[in-house]
């Protein structure tokens, strides 16, 4: 089970400006009015389906602005049995990872520590997959578990949704693969990238910024990130969309 990073080193003044320290929010300015500046986001998720490389932007974010990781569940026993569609396993499945999920974000809201939490999953995302992979009875025990579980746990105060093309993810899968995502169908591929557009583009808990990776590779270029952190220098509200200039060329 991967373990929560332990930097707790407050936010860094080489943090993106738009998520700076706010000691000063409230500084009167010479005409003696306050100068209200945006506070800064103490809980951030990057999410998207599989591939689509939230894990990667999210330990990237996380040193630049000196957060606590928040991973996400990867060692699911029951996983394997679900990508072999052995009946059953598909609520074993879901159950597993949202007590986990749910356990995981209690504990690291919890922990007090200063800094901010950068995690790489969204606690909704746990029932976009149990909606697509439980049938109807299955899907009424999860709804209660889920309602229970949950309770009382915040919205991020910012979310990443990081999307990209069914072919696109098809072709990171093949290339990165673990053995058990190898089984995965193309058809299932696609009703997840489908999911997640319908979720976020009704979503309105948190402010969310939308990434379209197709095009664009934070790993590999440089400058692919370094605009995405030029663009986080200004807050987000509400829902806004983000496209590094030449990533369509």
């Amino acid at each position: 089970m991967p373990s929560n990073d332990s930097n707790t080193t407050p936010l860094h003044s080489t943090a993106p400006t738009g998520w700076a320290d706010t000691s000063n929010a409230h500084k009167p300015s010479s005409r003696g009015e306050l100068n209200p500046v945006p506070k800064s986001p103490r809980f951030i998720v990057v999410e998207g389906p599989l591939r689509v490389g939230k894990t990667t932007l999210a330990k990237i974010l996380a040193e630049k602005l000196h957060a606590r990781r928040l991973y996400d569940c990867d060692d699911n026993p029951f996983l394997s049995d679900f990508y072999k569609e052995k009946p059953g396993s598909a609520l074993r499945t879901q159950m597993y990872f949202l007590m986990e999920r749910q356990k995981r974000i209690r504990e690291a809201l919890v922990s007090g520590a200063p800094a901010p939490v950068l995690s790489d999953f969204l606690l909704e995302k746990d029932r976009i997959f149990a909606n697509l992979n439980l049938d109807d009875e299955e899907l009424k025990l999860y709804d209660r578990y889920y309602e229970v579980l949950t309770a009382g746990i915040p919205a991020p105060d910012l979310v990443i949704y990081l999307q990209a093309k069914p072919e696109v993810l098809r072709a990171r899968i093949e290339k990165k693969a673990s053995r058990d995502e190898s089984e995965i169908s193309p058809e299932y591929i696609e009703e997840v990238a489908r999911a997640y557009e319908h979720f976020f583009f009704h979503y309105a808990a948190s402010d969310l910024l939308v990434i379209n990776t197709s095009e664009i590779d934070f790993v590999e270029r440089s400058e692919d990130l370094q605009q995405l952190l030029r663009r986080l220098q200004d807050p987000v509200k509400g829902t806004q969309y983000f496209l590094p200039l030449g990533a369509s060329e």
